[in-house]
């Protein structure tokens, strides 16, 4: 009798590999075959892990929302004054979307799928709710909403109009959004 192999983190590399796919095909190019290559599993561990492609796609872009939204906390997390929400905010922007040309694809990707199915359109909910109550704690709660729109269309302009988004530009947006004081 064979050993069977031990590999505890082979859910989580396909989950990853996922989102990897996703970033270079898209949702429609993403496939149980190219996932199971991309993690380096065999086809089989797809069905093992997960009941189908809805079930895998779903629980990548939750990773990938969860992540996104972590990293939005940890900018804002010691931000105390305007002026600092700002500096979260524009390296936000700057470091975390603009220079990540893999998540603004899924970010899209999340988008599209989200327009048509309710699953995943209560993914990007809480998603945003999450961002928004990230700004909240910071910023009144119209003010938290207009921010995250202008975060969301800052991303979906760059993706589609690359150039050029200077620090003062997105630091201008940012200021008028959230009032920043002068001199501030």
């Amino acid at each position: 009798m064979g050993t069977r192999r031990n590999d505890p983190d082979r859910r989580d590399r396909i989950i990853d590999a996922a989102l990897e796919v996703i970033a270079a095909d898209g949702v429609a190019g993403t496939s149980h075959r190219r996932v199971a290559a991309r993690a380096g599993v065999p086809l089989g561990s797809m069905t093992y892990h997960f009941t189908g492609m809805d079930q895998l796609l779903h629980e990548s872009l939750t990773r990938f929302a969860t992540r996104v939204s972590d990293r939005f906390e940890q900018r804002l997390a010691s931000a105390g004054a305007p002026a600092e929400v700002a500096d979260a905010v524009v390296e936000l922007i700057l470091q975390d979307v603009f220079d990540d040309p893999d998540s603004l694809v899924v970010t899209l990707e999340l988008y599209t799928l989200a327009a048509r199915r309710p699953e995943f359109r209560d993914l990007t909910h809480d998603w945003m709710a999450r961002s928004r109550a990230s700004l909240e704690r910071h910023l009144p709660p119209s003010t938290a909403r207009q921010l995250d729109a202008l975060i969301e269309g800052l991303s979906i302009h760059h993706a589609l109009d690359p150039g050029p988004y200077t620090r003062a530009l997105v630091r201008a947006a940012v200021e008028r959004v959230i009032a920043v004081p002068t001199g501030a």
